[in-house]
């Protein structure tokens, strides 16, 4: 299936929250992206991803709507070398083999554009889904954390994936 990586816009709003305001896609997310989500939350969101130059929070448009996000999140101090990638994507959209292609896409834009020679995501034990879309983007498991996630009153794994810049 075929879809673009782009930054986001504020006509992005109406598709943003349609495909946000998903408790199968929030249960996989940091607490910053919620459920219910709203149209406020959208708003700040856009705004909050269109402040980078280069962005670094893209939209991934499908179809011709914005249908999920992808962004790479340069680290400081000591870990000034690394960053990490998040990313979700529309339930009907998912099994489409998009997500695996999406991070391909932005580790590539990562390291062209930062300094940086390692990016890895962080995704639950139990989104088997993600780790598959991970594995086929070219990371590498690194290390499986027991019980450090709590999200909505449960302990979930923590997986560190991880890609290096080939030197």
């Amino acid at each position: 299936m075929e879809f673009i990586l782009r930054p986001w816009r504020t006509e992005d709003i109406n598709s943003l929250v349609k495909y946000g305001n998903n408790y199968n896609v929030a249960r996989n997310m940091a607490d910053v992206f919620p459920h219910p989500y709203t149209r406020e939350n959208g708003i700040a969101f856009i705004e909050f991803a269109s402040k980078a130059s280069p962005p670094n929070i893209l939209a991934i448009e499908v179809n011709g709507e914005a249908a999920g996000g992808i962004g790479i999140h340069p680290q400081g101090d000591i870990y000034q070398k690394n960053a990490e990638l998040g990313y979700w994507l529309a339930e009907p959209y998912w099994g489409n083999g998009i997500i695996s292609k999406a991070i391909t896409e932005m580790v590539a834009y990562g390291f062209k554009n930062w300094d940086i020679t390692r990016i890895y995501a962080r995704p639950f034990g139990t989104n088997i889904g993600s780790q598959k879309a991970l594995e086929k983007a070219g990371f590498t498991l690194e290390a499986q954390m027991s019980k450090t996630f709590f999200k909505n009153g449960e302990y979930f794994d923590e997986l560190v994936y991880a890609v290096r810049r080939e030197v």
